[in-house]
């Protein structure tokens, strides 16, 4: 074999390593997940000593990145350190004293988005539709967030 047609192939074989470690890399749990503008907030971090091992059946699988967890292959993806919502009508549901706002607006393409409201820094969770038991979800965030600081409360219709 000649030199020009080995340094041909070698060429071609280290393009497809990359190639491969590269779409390894973008279908990565967490791939493509920025922190929130606030991640570095004392809030997050000690949240980040909280994260459960698995969540709605899934393992921890990343957390690479200040307030990103994410457990399964993006199953569920947190992010704390965002701007708390305003008033809002999408639902609302309190549970174990953490109030949880469904952002009916943002929530597509088999993803359901909630966003904790009345606390800061605000923490956001987009969990996937192949997670059947939203409600154990938010039982077991709503751990996580309980000591972030509450200031205010959401009311549903039937508050009102």
């Amino acid at each position: 074999m000649s030199r020009t047609r080995i340094a041909v192939v070698a060429a071609a074989i280290g393009a497809l390593l990359v190639g491969s470690l590269v779409a390894r890399h973008m279908s990565a749990p967490g791939y493509g997940i920025a922190s929130a503008p606030r991640a570095e907030r004392p809030e997050c971090e000690q949240a980040a000593t909280r994260y459960p091992d698995r969540l709605a059946g899934q393992k921890l699988s990343f957390t690479g990145r200040p307030g990103v967890a994410v457990w399964g292959d993006n199953a569920v993806v947190l992010r704390c350190g965002l701007t708390p919502p305003g008033p809002t009508v999408d639902p609302c549901a309190t549970v174990n004293g953490v109030d949880w706002v469904f952002r009916e607006g943002r929530s597509e393409n088999g993803k359901k988005v909630i966003i904790t409201y009345g606390r800061t820094p605000a923490v956001e969770a987009v969990v996937s539709d192949e997670v059947t038991a939203i409600d154990t979800v938010l039982v077991d965030l709503s751990k996580l967030v309980e000591p972030i600081r509450k200031y205010t409360k959401c009311l549903n219709a039937d508050d009102a």
